[in-house]
This record gives C-alpha cells, structure tokens and sequence, in this order.
C-alpha cells in the first residue's frame, strides 16, 4: 500500500494485552503509515511491537517513558508528524475496540473536507455496558449545550480524524486535556476554532477479559475527570457566548439568503 504524504493513524498504547498486536495488523492492512505511542506501557507489548516493526516500514513505534495519559500520547505524536509534514491524524485505541476497516472511508471524507474534524458515532452491540452507553448521553448533551449544538453527535468516541495543526494549537494554550477526557474537549474546542464537525457511523465492541479485552476505565476517578472537564468548558462557553451566538446567526441567515436566491 502506498504511503499517504498527508494522513496517518496514531494510535496511543497503554498496557493494552496481547489484542493491540491484532489492532496493529489490522490498522496496517488499511491503511500506511501507522504511528504506535507507547505511553510507558509496562506489559512487554513495546518489545512485541518493536519487533513487528522491524519488518514493516509503514509502522513506527514510538515510546514514552513513563505513563503521562491519553491526550499526552497523542499530543506527542501529533507534534512528530506535523513536523514530518502530516495535516491530519485518525486516532483509534490500541484494545480492539475500533473497526479498523473503516479507516479508508473516515481518510476519504476526510479528504473531501480537509477543514474538518471527522467524527466517530458509536454503533453499540450486545456488548456495550449499559452503564457507560447511558453515562455517555450526560457528556454529548453538555457537549452539545458548550457548541450551541454545532453537531457533535458523540463526545467520548475515540476513532475520529482531527486536522493536526489546530488541534496541537488548542492543546498547547491548555495545561489540561492530557488524560482520559482529552475526546470530548478536543471537539469542543476545535468547534470554538470554526472547524467543522463531520460524523460518521462506526461499530465498537466492547471485549471480554477472556477475549482479550482490557480496560483502564475507572467509574469514580474518569466522572470526576469529566466532571472537571466540563466545569472548565461550560467556564469557557460562557465566556465565547455572544461569538458563538454570532456564529449561528450569521449561519442561518447565509443559508436562508442561499436558499432563496435559488428559489
């Protein structure tokens, strides 16, 4: 497969089981090249994904020294390859959870909207935890109340295409979005910049311990990271209200104008 100049998939890694070795090989199958963030992982899959590395050019592993979060993994591959003259990076978890046959039809839009951000919308099985499918409605609808309801259809899913250099910029003015709620206020605050959200349909699946699934979500200590976080957004809303108020304005009516100088 050829090497895209432009777009890559980065995938953050943190003690993730022997599943991110199936992750990698599939995010490899569709698409080049694949950037691996090892966010001090200490279960011997660096070692593992050295390896697998050494055979394949189009996969890059990158280590961190000790565990610094999510956002932090990303952020530190964002900046790589926005050196290396990439504008745009899919992000999807390194468990198995994301299908990686979809990410040639995320690159394409994409790549017909390079202005945008191009959003995830979880597609729940059986597997889904009700109480995280219940608990994620809390975080869209305060996400969509800090937007103005500008179209983000889901906050927290993490198999999403952001533009790199606006979202290095937002996150190097804020000394937070590190950690687990890094999603949800990547949207946001890309939304507060002007770029646009774009949603597509994708599966999720949520894995059994015995089919290798492995999760570092802690109920108490992420809601209350959440919690925070959109006490810092809502902060930040009220402050950008009458701009966004402005915004959808202006919106509307250039779309009213439009409409009715084609009738």
């Amino acid at each position: 497969m050829p090497a895209s100049i432009t777009h890559l998939v980065i995938i953050p890694s943190y003690n993730p089981g022997e599943k991110v070795y199936e992750t990698v090989r599939a995010a490899r199958q569709y698409w080049n090249p694949v950037w691996v963030v090892i966010d001090g992982s200490t279960d011997g899959t660096a070692v593992g994904l050295q390896a697998i590395a050494k055979d394949d050019s189009g996969l890059r592993i990158l280590e961190l020294p000790r565990n610094q979060g999510k956002g932090a993994a990303v952020l530190y591959g964002l900046k790589l390859a926005g050196e290396a003259g990439f504008t745009h990076a899919l992000t999807m978890d390194s468990d198995g959870q994301h299908p990686a046959d979809h990410i040639p039809v995320f690159m394409a839009e994409s790549a017909r909207q390079l202005e945008a951000m191009i959003l995830g919308v979880p597609i729940f099985d059986a597997s889904a935890p009700s109480l995280r499918v219940k608990g994620r409605r809390v975080s869209n609808w305060w996400v969509n109340l800090e937007t103005l309801w500008a179209g983000i259809d889901d906050s927290l899913f993490g198999f999403r295409i952001y533009p790199i250099a606006p979202l290095c910029k937002v996150m190097h003015r804020q000394p937070w979005m590190r950690h687990f709620d890094f999603d949800p206020e990547a949207a946001v605050r890309l939304c507060w910049r002007g770029v646009k959200p774009v949603n597509l349909p994708a599966p999720v699946c949520y894995l059994t311990s015995e089919e290798g699934g492995v999760s570092h979500f802690r109920y108490l200590r992420d809601n209350v990271l959440l919690t925070w976080m959109h006490t810092r957004l809502f902060a930040g809303f009220l402050l950008r209200l009458p701009m966004l108020l402005s915004r959808r304005i202006f919106g509307y009516l250039s779309r009213h104008l439009n409409h009715s100088a084609i009738n």
